[in-house]
């Protein structure tokens, strides 16, 4: 059977049982209506009988009958009924004329029958017959077991009341066969009639109105067609599923193109996975537009142009990213309402800093019109490319530094070698009561300062071996702030640190790294004269531990700058010039990078980064597991 047939005769079939009911609700109030009707009639003859009996008992009854013979009263008043003619007549008239009476009777208090319209009432009790009215209580089916089973007789009464006592009853009885053939049975067969074509009409509506709902399905099965072509680029239709029923073939159509986006929806997955990781590690900021200008692609370097996190870009307007009171954002907010592109134009912000601005129109060239798709947006740091370039110079030094000090190193070691061991005998053969025995020792302290210095070298340009282990950088830098603090005590310097209350994990050599730190912490504290107070802050921005060390020194000028990080560099009297130069090599070693700020007057700011080992911060790795779970369920 078709699905189309099953579903039209489930409609069928709710439209009948809630036509069948309508009807036995209408049924069963039709029948106690008609009751009340009944009722209302029997009752109504009731009190015209009382009515006559009354008069007949006020006019009739001779007035010399003795009150206290209950004899004599008896059959003074039934003399009295059975010869007034109109009581006679009158329950003649009803008998005659009225379908449902079957009796008429009116008894004493004993239960005597005084008038009877049937001799053999005087035998029966009559109050021992349902009242009439009880009929009302019961159900449908109650109803018609009695108005059409055994033939029964109900009973509608009033009473005579002599001096506040019951004196008479008038009975009139209802006969239930009178009642169902005479009054019930056309009237139920009339409303079976109409009952009958409201549910022959309600099913013909309800197959009607369900093929005219589902006549669409044809409609809907087409444009399947047409969406698969589209998606597939091909004229061949969907897979109907080998069957004739409409309903089916939709159900196999959508089946299948659901399982066709299923697909494309992994592959675009996929496609957004590797380039956002792409966009990550570019160095420019990206943001793509769309028609209506707002941001639906943003690199994670366009927080470091805007100072706005990239969730906060997404999806917003470029008149609500960029503002007016800004040259970036003027630029970019006149090139969006004039709809013209920019070509690697180079700005300065009010910072000072320089980006170079580009700021492309993407046109659809199969639409006569040329209409925008969208743009995309550009920025490019200038300063960093020099700072790169910087970094790439000094490491081209250190390098050259290296390689020479090597062999220098090598070749110096051996004659100090060799100078040594002959001071050595020149002093047994002098002794030590000459008095050139001082100047050989001013001579070996002077060679030894001068094979410490030659150590040096030669240890600055070997290979390192790096001992590479996760660690926790708060350890490393509560270890190093625990070793300097005697040191830190003796220039009277605080420090105040500021570490995250969770694991920043890396993979250094902790050895390395608490040296480079010690050296950055005590050139901060050799910096501030007079003492004062020394920072030092650990992050993390989910790709790198970030120490920032800051002093409230002099500053360093400008001029000098460029050069702190060069071997052997100093302004310090005492220095030595190898602790930041060897800082910049270990942060080299670990794919770190080493920055300096600094002002004149107010001090400097160290920055030392290194490549976490995992995503440690929770607030980070929260957002990178909803994003995982969200890629997770469309891949599901």
């Amino acid at each position: 059977m078709r699905l189309k047939t099953k579903i039209a005769l489930a409609i069928g079939a709710l439209v009948f049982l809630v036509a069948t009911a309508l009807s036995w609700v209408y049924l069963d109030q039709l029948l106690k209506q008609r009751i009340d009707l009944t009722l209302d009639s029997a009752h109504l003859i009731a009190a015209q009988l009382l009515q006559l009996t009354k008069t007949a008992i006020q006019t009739d009854v001779p007035k010399d009958v003795n009150a206290n013979d209950p004899k004599a009263v008896r059959k003074a008043v039934a003399t009295a009924l059975h010869e007034n003619g109109a009581l006679n007549s009158l329950i003649t008239s009803i008998l005659g004329h009225t379908n449902t009476v079957d009796d008429i009777a009116i008894v004493d208090t004993d239960g005597a029958a005084l008038v009877e319209s049937d001799p053999g009432l005087k035998a029966k009790d009559l109050s021992n017959r349902r009242d009439l009215a009880s009929l009302r209580a019961n159900s449908l089916i109650s109803t018609l077991n009695i108005i059409f089973g055994k033939p029964q007789v109900y009973d509608v009464t009033a009473a005579l009341d002599l001096e506040g006592k019951p004196f008479l009853t008038v009975h009139v009885g209802i006969s239930t066969a009178f009642l169902g053939q005479i009054e019930f049975k056309p009237l139920l067969s009339e409303a079976a009639v109409y009952i009958g074509v409201g549910i022959l009409i309600s099913l013909l509506a309800a197959a009607f109105v369900s093929n005219i709902a589902l006549r669409p399905l044809e409609q809907i099965s087409s444009r399947l067609d047409v969406l698969a072509q589209v998606e597939a680029g091909t004229a061949g239709e969907l897979e109907s599923g080998g069957s004739s029923d409409a309903v089916i073939q939709v159900s196999h159509k959508i089946e299948r193109l659901g399982r066709r986006m299923k697909n494309v929806e992994e592959v675009f997955s996929s496609l957004k996975e590797n380039l956002d990781q792409i966009l990550s590690n570019l160095q420019d900021g990206i943001m793509l537009f769309t028609r209506d200008a707002h941001a639906v692609l943003v690199s994670r370097s366009m927080e470091r142009f805007l100072d706005v996190s990239r969730d906060q870009l997404l999806g917003a307007e470029v008149h609500a990213i960029f503002d007016r009171n800004s040259l970036l954002g003027r630029t970019v907010r006149q090139a969006f309402d004039a709809g013209m592109s920019i070509v690697q134009e180079e700005i300065t912000t009010e910072a000072g800093r320089r980006l170079e601005l580009s700021l492309d129109f993407i046109h659809d060239d199969r639409v006569d019109q040329g209409g925008s798709l969208g743009a995309l947006l550009t920025l490019h740091d200038v300063e960093s490319v020099s700072e790169i370039e910087s970094e790439l110079e000094l490491s081209r030094r250190m390098a050259a530094i290296g390689r020479l000090t090597s062999g220098v190193g090598h070749e110096v070691k051996n004659p100090i070698n060799a100078i040594v061991v002959h001071l050595e005998l020149l002093r047994s053969k002098v002794g030590s009561e000459s008095s050139a025995a001082r100047h050989l020792e001013i001579i070996q302290s002077e060679i030894q300062r001068l094979d410490r210095v030659v150590q040096t070298l030669v240890d600055f340009s070997k290979p390192v071996e790096l001992k590479l282990l996760d660690q926790d950088m708060r350890q490393i830098v509560s270890s190093v702030l625990m070793l300097a603090s005697a040191g830190l005590e003796s220039y009277s310097v605080s420090v105040v640190s500021q570490l995250p209350n969770y694991p920043v994990m890396v993979k250094v050599d902790s050895d390395l790294m608490k040296q480079a730190l010690l050296n950055v912490v005590l050139n901060g504290a050799q910096a501030m004269e007079d003492g004062g107070e020394l920072s030092v802050r650990l992050i993390e921005d989910g790709r790198s531990a970030i120490i920032k060390v800051q002093d409230h020194g002099h500053g360093i000028p400008e001029e000098i700058r460029a050069r702190i990080f060069d071997l052997y560099f100093t302004t310090k009297r005492e220095g030595s010039g190898i602790g930041l130069a060897m800082t910049y090599r270990i942060l080299q070693l670990h794919n770190g990078q080493l920055d300096v700020e600094s002002k004149i007057g107010e001090g400097s700011t160290f920055t030392l980064s290194v490549p976490t080992s995992g995503v440690t911060d929770p607030r980070v790795r929260g957002a990178l597991e909803a994003n995982s779970l969200v890629v997770g369920e469309r891949r599901g």
